[in-house]
């Protein structure tokens, strides 16, 4: 069973040099503690924070090293089956997020131990 993710959940992108963690802006519900996040907290620079120096991007910039900032258009997925938070499906620890540059976001660490969603 996936876990629930919920604010300051540890976060990695494939084409970024360090680690991001979540902020949840709207809290309604709290798991352990924390304010829960569902797949809308989504947005960059708001929900999800640059991730160190882009690879993709220093590439393209012949070495220059340059941000990892998201640039995600479209909400976590799949999120839980069963388990809505604020009208949408709860956020869990297998989903993922698109970055447009080339990236792919994902939860290495949820934020909370207990809370188990489907």
């Amino acid at each position: 069973m996936a876990q629930l993710v919920a604010m300051s959940a540890m976060m990695a992108c494939t084409s970024g040099t360090a680690p991001s963690t979540l902020v949840v802006v709207v809290p309604t519900v709290t798991a352990e503690s924390k304010p829960a996040a569902n797949i809308m907290d989504h947005v960059p620079m708001m929900n999800i924070m640059p991730f160190g120096t882009c690879n993709v991007l220093t590439a393209a910039a012949l070495g220059v090293p340059t941000p990892c900032v998201p640039a995600v258009v479209a909400p976590w997925a799949p999120g839980s089956a069963t388990v809505t938070l604020r009208g949408m499906p709860a956020l869990n620890n297998t989903s993922k997020c698109a970055c447009v540059i080339g990236g792919a976001i994902s939860i290495t660490n949820p934020g909370t131990t207990k809370e188990s969603v489907a």
